[in-house]
């Protein structure tokens, strides 16, 4: 039964970001909350990259259990207790498990769908009235200022009223041609769908960790793994003798491998704090100085832990230090410097030493992600153009095992890599396939038919006209997410070079267009008119990449379900 005067939340979605969020809610104290959870599957907690819509029996995470946010137990304790068959089914021997090992996605979705379990048994102890609406898809949210209510709309027609809204709908991949052009897959997932048979070259666009799922499925399909002594290798099945496997990525760089993290939880504590940055914004006319964040959460970290490579670095700049560390990746060979790179993992994670630099640009990801929307647009476009690429080879963590495969399957003859640039372009082909148009590295334009194309390239960070609740998008409840020009110049000559995405307001205030809708520290909207709403919150970071370019899995939704939680509960 529901407790009068109660605050009535709801949750829409109940995968890894609702869970941190009904975490936050519990962890409060509060008792006088009513909550309401809608989750379009019948798991919780698992979303979509640890449940069958991303992933299947081969699939593995990118994280040990060490290095994700506390929950109700560690993951080394869950594994003392699940059922004996099904740690045999993923191979997993609870003898030989530690807390540094990596888990197939699946288990792993499965854990998280028993810590949603126990975080409802703690509601329930503490006096909370929550109820779960599983196997419900939510079609709408219409919010009523004037009465201070935000109503959802799901899919059985029942409208139903709230103080707060919520919004953790989590990953989306946009269908383009999928389904329309044979051959044509606008992303890996669900997996299934790529357990193909191909007898044939199959072009994937990417080199990230979406590649490797890509890779992982196709390769197991068309062929197996075996062991020779030490060595990994890799067969083709008889019947794809002509199966093969074309990376095209943009750098022609393959990311970088999991290493031993010295701090596993990235130093979230060494931010930039709110003081910091409302300082450096007086400073800087309002803006937040992206050169001072490399200084702080970057350079600065040298000083006492590796103060040799401090002093090769602290005069550089921040596109200096890109330059020099993506000349020295691009002189190499990018299987070769991968199979180095895989074998100073190894020895990283066997001797517990950090591969420093790498774990300090996690840092920085992690520490500008939340005040990015404070950078003015020449910012962000120096972070888009320099440091955003390094960012995202460096950071991928690719476990070893992934590893291991990338190289058999290259010493296999059935994996390469193709660097493009920019104008490389995909033509969809009416018959079946594509076209990739790129142009090679003797400046050659090429025009390369392939039967079959997976799109790869990591979730999308999606548009406001993109946003699912077009109720809130044609009342103006949200914005569209934009970035200021330090210098009206600047942006000035961006239009007249024909950039799209700088606007004005006929002030002399010139704005860059970013992807996704307005939100404030606390992942509030704001409307058409500059005002924050307090009733609706958002968590769902394909809409929220304007404002969090770099967003880290679960350190995410421990994050943003801190900053809610506060706005909240006042806890």
């Amino acid at each position: 039964m529901t407790i009068q005067n109660t605050k009535r939340i709801a949750i829409l979605g109940g995968g890894p970001s609702g869970l941190f969020m009904l975490k936050r809610l519990v962890e409060s104290g509060r008792t006088d909350l009513t909550i309401h959870i809608f989750e379009r599957k019948q798991q919780l907690g698992a979303g979509m990259p640890y449940s069958r819509e991303g992933a299947n029996q081969e699939h593995i995470t990118n994280v040990s259990g060490n290095e994700i946010p506390d929950l109700v137990e560690p993951v080394a304790e869950w594994i003392e207790r699940v059922p004996e068959d099904r740690l045999r089914h993923y191979k997993i021997d609870p003898e030989n498990f530690n807390d540094y090992k990596v888990l197939p996605r699946l288990l792993f979705g499965q854990y998280l769908a028993e810590q949603f379990d126990l975080l409802l048994d703690q509601a329930k102890e503490a006096g909370l009235d929550v109820e779960v609406f599983s196997g419900t898809e939510v079609l709408d949210v219409i919010d009523f200022p004037q009465q201070e209510k935000v109503i959802v709309v799901p899919e059985n027609g029942a409208q139903l009223e709230y103080e707060h809204v919520i919004i953790c709908t989590g990953h989306n991949w946009p269908i383009k041609n999928e389904g329309k052009v044979p051959g044509y897959f606008d992303s890996p997932y669900p997996p299934s769908k790529l357990a193909l048979k191909l007898n044939h070259a199959v072009a994937i666009r990417g080199s990230s960790l979406t590649a490797i799922d890509t890779i992982r499925t196709l390769s197991r399909n068309n062929g197996a793994f075996s062991r020779e002594g030490e060595r990994l290798v890799f067969t083709k099945d008889a019947e794809s003798p002509e199966f093969r496997l074309v990376m095209f990525s943009k750098g022609g760089l393959l990311p970088a491998i999991r290493f031993h993290l010295e701090d596993s939880h990235l130093q979230k504590d060494a931010v930039l704090s709110k003081e910091e940055v409302d300082e450096n914004r007086a400073e800087n006319e309002g803006f937040l100085s992206l050169d001072y964040v490399f200084e702080k959460n970057f350079k600065d970290m040298f000083r006492e832990k590796e103060p040799e490579l401090y002093e090769q670095i602290k005069d550089m700049r921040m596109e200096e230090f890109v330059a020099a560390v993506m000349t020295r990746r691009e002189r190499r060979d990018p299987f070769e410097l991968f199979k180095a790179e895989y074998e100073q993992a190894e020895e990283s994670i066997e001797q517990r030493e950090s591969v420093y630099w790498q774990e300090m640009l996690a840092v920085l990801s992690f520490a500008m992600n939340y005040p990015a929307k404070y950078f003015s647009a020449e910012d962000r476009q120096r972070l888009e153009k320099h440091l955003m690429p390094l960012i995202a080879i460096v950071i991928a963590f690719v476990p070893q095992g992934s590893a291991e495969e990338i190289l058999a399957l290259h010493a296999a003859g059935v994996l390469d890599l193709v660097d493009v640039d920019e104008k490389s372009k995909v033509e969809p082909n009416s018959k079946g396939g594509v076209i990739y148009h790129f142009t090679n590295d003797k400046g050659e334009a090429q025009s390369e038919p392939f039967q079959t194309f997976v799109d790869s390239i990591g979730q999308p960070h999606l548009s406001f006209e993109d946003f699912p609740f077009k109720n809130l998008l044609e009342n103006k409840t949200i914005s569209p997410a934009k970035l200021k020009f330090r210098d009206p110049a600047k942006a000035q000559k961006e239009l007249e070079s024909g950039n799209e995405k700088v606007t004005s307001n006929g002030k002399n205030n010139y704005y860059l267009d970013v992807p996704g809708i307005t939100i404030n520290d606390h992942f509030q909207v704001v409307d058409a008119y500059g005002a924050l709403n307090e009733r609706i919150y958002i968590m769902a970071v394909p809409y929220i990449g304007g404002y969090n370019p770099d967003y880290s899995g679960l350190d995410f939704c421990e994050k943003a379900s801190g900053a809610i939680g506060e706005s909240l509960t006042g806890n």
